[in-house]
């Protein structure tokens, strides 16, 4: 059954607020008991037990200050016979310690979206106090991804910015190409990549020159024991392009082949998807035989540093760290480091013929010339120079050693230091070589190939100083098997003779006369030009680099005087081996 909770009488005040004077009118008009304590409290207030029957009522003659006063507009509690005990402190909560669990709820109104079709639905939903917590949460979330977002695209932004600008300063044409000149055809390099084309076993032809034997004692070497390296400027070391060559001269003359290359061309060709600088290779059909020929002071002479890292150069040329600089740096290393690692004690391994380009009583580097002959099909074969520079006894039989140096030359360009790393890390270092220099090493290893080298050592050099580019140091050497190397690079040996097979097809077809392949100097693409039967040679306009462009021999700071044009003398005898 349910109760019936009954209302008593409100008696009815005509003068004001609050209940009447007379405790005779509110005798007469109301059943609540007398002289109830009540205490007034504003809406603000929290609430706790609704009455206090415990309180002590004051007495009238209290210090009127201490009484707690009407804020809305009741009577003196003092003059009241109701005075209702309101404790503020314990409403809804029985306990006064569960106040921290107290929440007020938002009366605004929730935020109206921006656009979206279903903000009318949304508008009038109630907004519960945990929810836009929860809200403001996800929004400093949403603000720290968009400004990650930012931050990226600005960094992405800047090194765009760098990237052009090194592209504009470094990446030029490696040939000025003329206005006469006609374009044949252009190649881009996603092409290349889908070739492929298999060569039986070549054959020798004939192999010249005379080879040293390699000192075990440099495959010990360590950064904690380095060795200073020396400088061979008595030493003769030539760069002689195709035609040139009066071995190859005499091949074609019997119709040994129907196309005449050497290793350094045809590795360039091979590997020509890996590279980000320009170059240019003559191509020269004369009769049914086709000739691929550098120029003189072709780029083809020095080695790219650094050519495939994100890091850009100093793009000032006589920067010591420019690519140009380090170009002709790295060529020095290489050709000394190639016969310092040999034993010289005169003791030589000679072949069918001495070297074709030196004269008598000059001292010749440890080099040898395999001359050799691939068919490329029934009615056409290749012949190309190909180099080895030192020999080794392996089980009482002879092998073929290419030698070619790494150099660093400022360790915050490659982010790791070689006299930290190289001893305890060294798969990383050649990792990081691989990744700054995957052109480079392509070629070296397609050149070993090439010359069916047993062994490709690998020298690490390092400047003694960051600023100092004419002393260095041997940190380490590391042998590998070329076709192994090959695997490991990702270096595919069809797609390589697929590459070159295209390309002297193309230039099969064209007519006699005179081309030139250039590489793109901002595309990954190969343009083939047809040029002047006169172009290329030695009245031919080539404007040689202002004085104050060229890199300048040191003036001090240089071991016993011997540093001065050490730098150019590796250009001078290349233009003496030419001419």
């Amino acid at each position: 059954m349910v109760g019936v909770f009954e209302v008593g009488a409100v008696p009815f005040n005509p003068d004001g607020w609050g209940p009447p004077d007379s405790a005779a009118a509110a005798s007469i008009t109301t059943t609540l008991p007398l002289h109830v304590p009540f205490a007034p409290f504003s809406r603000s207030d929290k609430l706790g037990r609704i009455a206090d029957f415990t309180r002590s009522f004051p007495s009238s003659n209290a210090n009127p200050s201490n009484r707690p006063s009407s804020r809305h507009g009741a009577g003196n509690p003092a003059d009241s016979p109701f005075d209702f005990s309101l404790d503020v402190d314990a409403f809804p909560l029985a306990n006064p310690e569960d106040d921290s669990s107290f929440r007020l709820v938002d009366a605004k109104p929730p935020p109206r979206p921006k656009f979206g079709p279903k903000w009318r639905f949304n508008q009038n939903r109630p907004q519960l106090p945990q929810r836009r917590d929860e809200e403001v949460e996800a929004r400093k979330r949403e603000a720290e991804k968009e400004r990650a977002r930012r931050d990226r695209l600005y960094n992405l932004n800047r090194s765009n910015q760098n990237q052009q600008r090194r592209e504009a300063a470094i990446f030029k044409s490696s040939v000025d190409i003329q206005p006469e000149w006609n374009m044949l055809d252009q190649i881009p390099f996603s092409t290349f990549s889908k070739l492929s084309f298999s060569v039986p076993e070549p054959e020798d032809l004939l192999i010249c020159g005379a080879l040293e034997y390699y000192d075990r004692s440099f495959d010990r070497i360590t950064p904690k024991n380095e060795r200073r390296l020396e400088r061979f400027k008595n030493r003769n070391f030539f760069k002689v392009t195709t035609t040139d060559d009066p071995v190859i001269r005499r091949l074609a003359n019997e119709d040994k082949a129907t196309v005449f290359a050497t290793d350094t061309i045809l590795s360039t060709l091979m590997c020509a998807p890996r590279s980000v600088y320009s170059w240019d290779i003559v191509i020269q059909r004369v009769g049914n035989k086709l000739f691929f020929d550098k120029r003189d002071g072709s780029q083809l002479d020095l080695l790219s540093v650094h050519e495939t890292s994100q890091e850009p150069l100093p793009e000032a040329k006589d920067d010591i760290n420019s690519a140009y600089s380090l170009s002709v740096e790295a060529a020095y290393i290489n050709q000394n480091f190639s016969q310092q690692v040999l034993v010289r004690d005169g003791n030589k391994v000679s072949f069918d013929e001495p070297n074709p380009f030196a004269n008598e009583g000059d001292e010749v580097a440890s080099v040898a010339y395999r001359y050799r002959r691939w068919k490329l099909d029934n009615d056409m074969h290749l012949v190309a120079r190909c180099e080895v520079q030192s020999v080794v006894d392996v089980n009482n039989q002879k092998s073929f050693l290419t030698l070619n140096a790494l150099n660093e030359f400022d360790p915050k360009y490659s982010g790791v230091d070689w006299r930290q790393k190289l001893e305890t890390q060294r798969g990383a270092v050649l990792a990081t070589e691989l990744k700054n220099n995957a052109n480079k090493l392509a070629k070296w290893t397609a050149q070993a190939i090439l010359a069916n080298a047993d062994l490709m050592k690998l020298g690490y050099v390092s400047r003694v100083h960051p600023r100092d580019h004419f002393n260095h140091v041997i940190l380490g050497v590391v042998g590998y098997k070329p076709r192994d190397f090959a695997a490991q690079i990702n270096l595919n040996t069809a797609n390589m003779w697929g590459i070159v097979k295209s390309i002297v097809d193309l230039c099969m077809k064209l007519n006699e006369g005179k081309y030139v392949l250039v590489k793109d100097p901002s595309k990954p693409q190969v343009r083939i030009y047809e040029v002047p039967a006169d172009a290329f040679e030695n009245d031919y306009v080539e404007e040689p680099l202002p004085e104050e462009e060229q890199v300048q021999p040191p003036t001090e700071d240089a071991e016993d005087g011997e540093a001065d044009g050490t730098t150019n003398d590796v250009e001078d005898k290349e233009i003496e081996a030419q001419n």
